[in-house]
């Protein structure tokens, strides 16, 4: 089947931001997101997913445990299993990027502080 965010579930998440379910399985889940102006994640880490963020449109920060990295459109970022991190948008325009989790991060998420 044909998937796009007009036919997929949504859910709001952190300060107003959105995401599309466009795959959602056990062993995979792609979802598509928006973060507006100024917003951003809490900062976590997965114990078994790996993660890859692609930028469809703006420019994303990402605050791992070892560096900041800026992503561009059209750009990603592999992020893999038990590696702290936090996606920000400081940027003037909103930011739309797909996150793709191997397996699906549902259930393995840490969140600071992570005594």
């Amino acid at each position: 089947m044909k998937k796009s965010i007009q036919n997929s579930a949504h859910y709001i998440w952190g300060d107003n931001c959105s995401g599309w379910h466009l795959v959602k399985t056990n062993d995979l889940s792609v979802i598509q997101e928006s973060m507006p102006t100024n917003t951003e994640e809490k900062t976590h880490y997965h114990e078994s997913s790996q993660q890859f963020f692609y930028i469809l449109k703006g420019k994303a920060t990402f605050i791992t445990s070892e560096e900041t990295t800026f992503v561009n459109e059209g750009e990603g970022l592999h992020i893999t299993p038990k590696t702290v991190h936090q996606i920000k948008n400081d940027s003037s325009e909103p930011l739309h990027f797909l996150v793709i989790s191997q397996p699906t991060s549902k259930d393995d998420r840490l969140e600071e502080p992570f005594y």
